[in-house]
This record gives structure tokens, C-alpha cells and sequence, in this order.
């Protein structure tokens, strides 16, 4: 009995889990991009490190180094790979480190000084970062695990007491291996803890898209390693700004991520598209009033022919006024792909007035428009953008048939104002386009879009636009004490 109340519970919960609007895999294909440009950045960090002085006693030899600055750092092996417990590891072999600073010996009254170079040799770096769904949603790096060590090192001395610090290079060559294993990991820690966070913090969570409409990409989960991938599950809904908690229910097919020869995927349900078109309905954006000199001319004339009639029958004294033409969506479009196409349906209300001056307006006709639109996706930089046109249209009368037939002669010159009038406007907005989770300064290039049942997958390369340095410098946290 207890087991059948877990499988229920069990069963109960995933019934009631969030599907993603919006996943992205980022496969093995991009990780040696990946590699180059933050091993240049792991270079400038590694730098960096500052070794505290070194002082001792032997016998009546008393011996300090201080001054230690790293000159030189060659990573000649490194490897960087997915891990299905801790994501990202880093592995670093017989790298090498060229170190700089100054001596000094006291030995009874006779002093020697002076700067010297030295060398650490095989150099190992095992490093694993772990990657979680942060309190906000956010992907962050949550915790690193770091293990380095030198195996030797090489101090060429010379001058008055070479033969002293012959002696003495034993002590001061492993206790400076000691130093130097002690600074590398805080090191990397702080690279990944805090800078790497600051380049993970550019990734868009809640934003808006423009001034009516936000866009939510929520982790709805930690992300899932496998050896050739790592997955990440989005929110990927849109929002009315003015009701910024509206959520739409997501019922649409669940987006399947299969490809690995591109680096990076992403892939879009048709919820992704049904949640922005119902965030731009309830914002009251899918509505056009077009007035006296905004109705195209031939268009205007036709529709005064077309209802001459209904005008000295309701009131002849207004057939001069200017004629309004409205078009109001009534219902949130709705998007359908398949793999032969994207479609967005859309209804709406058409209605045809005279608008005296200061008078009420005379409605001369209310009609239904159908209309199918044919989207074709396309990605820029990191934008999705969306060229519409407009497939099929049609016109017809809730009232009756007999009215549906008067309207046939006003189908091809409505659907041509569409296409010329409605049409641009619609693709000025859509072709501002979207932005995709990614952290600033990478844009994908070389996209590849595909058509499935239920969603569309767009397959692309990755490009550093910026350097991972440049970037987080210009987003990093104020400098607080070192780890």
C-alpha cells in the first residue's frame, strides 16, 4: 500500500511538472571554442597569483624571498570535457610557469642580494565546476572543485654565495612548491565563483522585448550532463508587462533535442510562439484603427461604392465624413508547426464606420476576417527573428450568407491592404526579434533551422564577439579580500 501511494505521488508530480517553452544543448562539438578563449582568460588569472614572502634560518644562514611575480605561464596540455556528476572539468598537464623575485642572505655580517629567476615545472590543474538553477532561476556555477600541484621546480642562483644557495635551494624550492600549490586553487576558485558568475549573470531571466511584452527563461531545473552534451530546460514564456504575473499554460508537444554535430541547439514548442502572441492580445496590441487619410485611397472609394446604399438609408447627411476602418484581433492567435511549415492563425473583427465631426459614428458593416500567416524563423547574433506573410484570407459575415456573398468584391482589396499596409508593420516589430539565453559577447553563427511536429530546432556555431575578459571586467562585482 505504501508503495502505491509513492508511484501515485510520483505520478502526481511529474503530471503537474512545467514543460520548457525553451531548451538549449550545448554539445562537445563547441567545448574547444570553448577551451581556447577561456584558457586565455585562465592565463591572465594565473598571472596574477602572489605568493607570500619566504623566510628562514639554517644554521647561521638567515634567507628571504619576497617580490615573487609570475613572468611567464605556458598550458601546453589541457582538455576540457562534459561529466555527468559535475558538468565541466578542466585538466591542465605539464604546464609550466616562469616566476620572477628578489633574495636575500645575511649570513654572520656578509649580505647578498638581488632578483632571480626561477621555474615550476609539470604543472597539473584538475578543475570541476558544478552548474545549478539559481534562487532566481539564473544559471550560476555552484560549486568548484580544484586540485593542483607542481612537481618540481628549478632556481638558477649564482653570484657571491652560490654555493650557499646550492645548499639552501632544497628549502627554498620546496617551500616555495608549497606557496605556489597553495595559491593556484583559490586562484580558480575565484575565477569561477565570482568572475564566471558575473559572465553567467548577462544571461536573461525576466527582461522585456519591447515596451508592451517581457520574456521569461527561467531554469526550471539544474542542468543535465551527459558525456557529449549538456542540457538545459527554459521557461521560455512570454508576458503581458502590465500583468507581469500572468503565466499561460503550457499544453503544447515538448520539445526534443536529438543532434550533436552543431555546437549549440536550441529548440522553441509552440508554446514559446502561442504565449508571446497572447501576451501581445492581452496587452491590446493586435489592433489596428485606420482613419479618413489612413484608409487607402482606392480602398476608400470602394468601400463608400460598396455600401452607398446602407449611407442614405442610415443618414445621407454623413456620406462626405471620413470613413474608419478597425481591425481587432478577438482571440489569442495561435501557432501550429509542422515539419512542412509554421502557420499562425489569426481571427478577428473588421468593422466599417463614417466618423462625422462631432457626432456618433454610423456603422456601415461588421465582418469576420480569417487570415493564416506563414512565419519562417531565422537567428541573428543571438535574436530569433520572424519574417510573416500573409498565406490565405477571407471575409465573411456572422449575420447571414446573403451578406457573406455581398462581401466577396471586398476580399482582394482588404487582403491587399494587408499586405501592404498591416503586413510591414507586423514584421518591423518581429524583425527586432527576440534574445536567446546566451551570456554577452557569444552570438551563434551558421544557424541551421528545422521544422518538427510540435516545435522547431535551430542548430548553430558559437562566436566570442567579445573576450571572456572584456566582458567580465565590465560586469564584475566590486573587488572584495581574496578567498
Amino acid at each position: 500500500m505504501a508503495l502505491f501511494g509513492t508511484l501515485f505521488l510520483a505520478l502526481l508530480a511529474g503530471a503537474h511538472a512545467e514543460l520548457p517553452g525553451c531548451k538549449i544543448r550545448i554539445t562537445s562539438q563547441a567545448l574547444e571554442l570553448v577551451k581556447q578563449e577561456g584558457m586565455r582568460f585562465l592565463e591572465q588569472e594565473l598571472e596574477t597569483i602572489t605568493i607570500p614572502d619566504l623566510r628562514g634560518k639554517e644554521g647561521h644562514f638567515y634567507y628571504n624571498i619576497s617580490e615573487v611575480k609570475v613572468t611567464e605561464l605556458q598550458l601546453t596540455s589541457s582538455e576540457l570535457h562534459f561529466h555527468p556528476e559535475q558538468e565541466l572539468i578542466l585538466q591542465i598537464t605539464n604546464a609550466s610557469l616562469g616566476l620572477r623575485f628578489r633574495r636575500q642572505l645575511l649570513y654572520w655580517f656578509f649580505y647578498d642580494g638581488g632578483y632571480i629567476n626561477a621555474s615550476a615545472q609539470g604543472l597539473s590543474i584538475y578543475t570541476a565546476l558544478e552548474l545549478s538553477r539559481g534562487p532566481s532561476g539564473q544559471i550560476k556555477v555552484s560549486n568548484i572543485s580544484c586540485q593542483a600541484s607542481v612537481s618540481r621546480m628549478h632556481i638558477a642562483f649564482g653570484g657571491t654565495f652560490r654555493k650557499v644557495y646550492d645548499f639552501l635551494s632544497t628549502f627554498i624550492t620546496s617551500g616555495m612548491r608549497f606557496l605556489l600549490n597553495q595559491q593556484i586553487c583559490p586562484v580558480l576558485y575565484h575565477a569561477g565563483m565570482v568572475l564566471l558568475n558575473s559572465l553567467l549573470a548577462t544571461v536573461p531571466v525576466r527582461s522585456s522585448v519591447d515596451d508592451l511584452v517581457g520574456i521569461d527563461y527561467s531554469l526550471l531545473k539544474d542542468p543535465v550532463a551527459s558525456t557529449s552534451n549538456l542540457d538545459m530546460d527554459f521557461r521560455g514564456a512570454f508576458f503581458p508587462l502590465s500583468d507581469s504575473n500572468w503565466s499561460g499554460t503550457n499544453l503544447a508537444v515538448e520539445a526534443q533535442l536529438q543532434e550533436e554535430e552543431r555546437m549549440v541547439y536550441v529548440a522553441f514548442s509552440e508554446f514559446f510562439f502561442d504565449s508571446a502572441l497572447e501576451s501581445y492580445f492581452r496587452a491590446g496590441a493586435l489592433q489596428l484603427s485606420l482613419v479618413g487619410d489612413k484608409v487607402p485611397h482606392n480602398l476608400d472609394m470602394l468601400l463608400r461604392a460598396s455600401y452607398f446604399g446602407n449611407i442614405v438609408l442610415l443618414n445621407p447627411t454623413v456620406i462626405d465624413s471620413p470613413l474608419k476602418l478597425l481591425l481587432q484581433v478577438t482571440a489569442p492567435p495561435r501557432c501550429t508547426i509542422k515539419p512542412s511549415g509554421t502557420t499562425i492563425s489569426v481571427t478577428a473583427s473588421v468593422t466599417i464606420a463614417l466618423v462625422p465631426p462631432d457626432q456618433p459614428e454610423v456603422q456601415l458593416s461588421s465582418m469576420i476576417m480569417d487570415a493564416q500567416l506563414s512565419a519562417k524563423m531565422a537567428l541573428r547574433g543571438k535574436a530569433l527573428r520572424t519574417q510573416l506573410d500573409l498565406r490565405r484570407f477571407r471575409i465573411y459575415s456572422n449575420q447571414s450568407a446573403l451578406e457573406s456573398l455581398a462581401l466577396i468584391p471586398l476580399q482582394d482589396p482588404l487582403k491587399a491592404m494587408l499586405q501592404v499596409g498591416v503586413m510591414p508593420m507586423l514584421n518591423a516589430r518581429t524583425r527586432r526579434g527576440v534574445q536567446i539565453p546566451l551570456p554577452e559577447g557569444i552570438n551563434f553563427v551558421r544557424e541551421v533551422v528545422r521544422n518538427h511536429a510540435g516545435f522547431l530546432t535551430i542548430g548553430a556555431d558559437l562566436h566570442f564577439a567579445k573576450g571572456l575578459r572584456e566582458v567580465i571586467e565590465k560586469y564584475q562585482p566590486t573587488k572584495a579580500a581574496d578567498p
